[in-house]
């Protein structure tokens, strides 16, 4: 496969999944934001809030942080990056690029949300209902990610789609805890909110934010703090988005795609990596030890990256705006 198609159904894969987990944590801290107003609590009640979302997604707060610009910055301003406008955009230049590769249906879905999110009506309608309009992006990302599984060759091209998608989760599972969990040493008391100092409105609301609620319900017998919450995310390799699942399916993904992964750089850093997770899983009993997981996972998710470009995409160009800060 030419270096610059693989290239772009990475990014694609990345841009979709971008655009989904930053609607999912958008509509998470709204949605957890009305539950503090309504309980009665002040906005520091929510760990997961709207400067940190700036923060997460490497964009610059500014003096001021207002619920309605940074929904707006976040989802229909073109000129933001890490915009869900500008994550959708750039995914349908990489699809129009490589539309003899991904199915005419996978083509339609990405072309069809970027319509309707360039829709001049589109600033009225996160206005009247932000939930709509992030349930409509997490709607369109499932049938994206549907169409392929069901209608796309199962050869390396899917391969580089699949693992720039996984890849994306894991680092965006992996700066949101980085963000919302309280820095080592600084935690409240157990007796007050917890093991890891997180009320449990706050760790709801970090599960929410991607979509866990209900699995981590179903997995984990222990309340939802931040200690049980961080390593479900991070650790449990039956929930699909965690940090270890993620890792596993990229690695997966490049060997399906690697005429030799046994020499592979990218590979063989990914297979000490989903190790070094299942032991650190197996021993992880407080917080600093999550943290320190999360910051080593992150770095070395970087050198893997870096591996990716050098082994499949040398000679390409990097698409404009796929880098977070």
């Amino acid at each position: 496969m030419l270096s610059r198609i693989a290239q772009e159904l990475f990014w694609l894969g990345r841009n979709v999944a971008r655009a989904e987990h930053t609607a999912r944590m958008l509509d998470g801290v709204f949605q957890a934001s009305l539950q503090s107003n309504r309980d009665g609590f002040g906005s520091g009640s929510v760990q997961l809030g709207w400067r940190s979302i700036l923060a997460i997604m490497g964009a610059d707060p500014g003096s001021e942080v207002e619920r309605e610009e940074v929904m707006r910055r976040m989802t229909i301003d073109h000129g933001e990056p890490a915009s869900v406008i500008s994550c959708v955009a750039r995914a349908r230049e990489s699809a129009r690029t490589v539309r003899d590769v991904i199915s005419a249906e996978m083509w339609e879905a990405i072309n069809t949300t970027n319509l309707r999110l360039s829709d001049p009506d589109v600033e009225r309608r996160l206005e009247l209902g932000p939930y709509n309009f992030f349930q409509e992006v997490k709607e369109r990302s499932a049938l994206f990610w549907g169409l392929n599984s069901r209608t796309m060759l199962r050869d390396e091209a899917r391969a580089f789609l699949v693992a720039g998608g996984r890849f994306e989760s894991a680092d965006m599972i992996l700066r949101m805890l980085r963000v919302t969990l309280p820095a080592p040493g600084t935690e409240s008391h157990e007796s007050e909110s917890g093991p890891t100092g997180l009320l449990d409105g706050q760790a709801q609301a970090l599960l929410q934010a991607v979509g866990g609620f209900q699995a981590f319900r179903r997995a984990v017998p222990s309340p939802p703090h931040a200690g049980p919450v961080a390593r479900f995310l991070l650790y449990e390799r039956a929930y699909p988005d965690s940090v270890a699942a993620s890792v596993d399916a990229v690695q997966q993904a490049l060997l399906d795609a690697d005429l030799d992964p046994r020499h592979s750089d990218p590979v063989l850093r990914l297979a000490r990596l989903g190790a070094d997770i299942e032991f650190r899983g197996r021993i992880a009993l407080d917080h600093a030890s999550i943290a320190e997981t999360c910051e080593l996972v992150q770095r070395e998710l970087m050198l893997v990256d870096a591996d990716i470009a050098g082994r499949y995409f040398v000679g390409s160009t990097s698409p404009a705006g796929t880098v977070l800060a």
